[in-house]
C-alpha cells in the first residue's frame, strides 16, 4: 500500500544572528501516522514547528503540507492544519465555549462544531465554566479542541505533556490515539522525553543542535 505524504520538510536551515538553530533538517510524515520530534530543550523543535506553520521563515529549504508548497500556496497548505504551540493560551475570564466561539467565528463554523469538539476532548460538561477554573490538563485538551474547529487532517502539538500530572498525561495520550484512529488525523508531536514519544508515535526524528541524528 502506497502511503501519501502529508508533510514534507526539505533541507530547512535557520539562523538567528550568528547562531544556527536548524541545520539542513529534513523529515516526512505519512498520512494517518504520528511522528515524534525528539530532542533536548534548545534543539530547535519549536523553531521548526513555527517554520512549518509559516510563523517565521527559514533561511533556506522548503515545506509542503498536503501536497501544497507552503511558500507558494500558503492558504491551501495551512487550511487543514491545527496546532498547539507551547502552552495553549486562553481568556481565563471566558468559558471554554466562549473561547472556542472566537475561533469558530474566524472559520465561519457553526456552534454545533464547538460542542462536537468539546465532546471529543471530554469537556462538554465544563463548556460553560470559565477557563480560569480549568486544570492544566483540561486546558491542554481545550487547546486540542480548538485545533479541531477547522476539521484538520494534521495537528501539531509542541511538548503537549509539559507540566501535566499523570492523569492529565494519560488523558492527553488517549485523546491523541483516539483522534488518530477514529478521525484519521495525523500528528506531529515534539518532546524532550523518549518515553512520551514511544507512547504515542509511529516513528521519530531525533535532533540535537538543529541537526537530525
Amino acid at each position: 500500500m502506497l502511503l501519501s505524504i502529508i508533510l514534507d520538510v526539505k533541507n530547512i536551515n535557520k539562523s538567528i544572528g550568528r547562531k544556527k538553530v536548524l541545520d539542513d533538517l529534513s523529515l516526512k510524515l505519512n498520512a494517518g501516522e504520528t511522528l515524534g520530534l525528539l530532542g533536548p530543550n534548545g534543539a530547535g523543535k519549536t523553531t521548526l514547528i513555527r517554520i512549518i506553520l509559516g510563523l517565521i521563515f527559514p533561511n533556506r529549504g522548503s515545506v509542503a503540507i498536503n501536497g501544497f508548497d507552503l511558500k507558494r500556496n500558503f492558504n491551501e497548505a495551512i487550511k487543514s492544519v491545527g496546532a498547539v504551540v507551547e502552552t495553549p493560551q486562553f481568556y481565563s475570564y471566558l468559558s471554554g465555549f466562549q473561547n472556542l466561539l472566537l475561533i469558530a467565528n474566524i472559520h465561519s463554523m457553526p456552534k454545533s462544531k464547538i460542542y462536537e469538539a468539546l465532546e471529543i476532548v471530554g469537556l462538554k460538561d465544563r463548556a460553560k465554566d470559565d477557563v480560569g477554573t480549568y486544570s492544566l490538563g483540561m486546558k491542554q485538551r481545550l487547546g486540542i479542541a480548538r485545533t479541531l474547529i477547522n476539521n484538520p487532517n494534521l495537528i501539531f502539538l509542541d511538548e503537549p505533556m509539559n507540566g501535566l500530572d499523570p492523569q492529565g498525561m494519560s488523558e492527553t495520550r488517549e485523546l491523541i490515539r483516539r483522534l488518530k484512529k477514529e478521525n484519521g488525523i495525523s500528528f506531529f508531536i515534539t518532546s524532550h522525553l523518549l518515553y512520551e514519544i514511544e507512547q504515542v508515535c509511529d516513528s521519530a526524528v531525533i535532533i540535537k543542535d538543529g541537526k537530525s541524528l
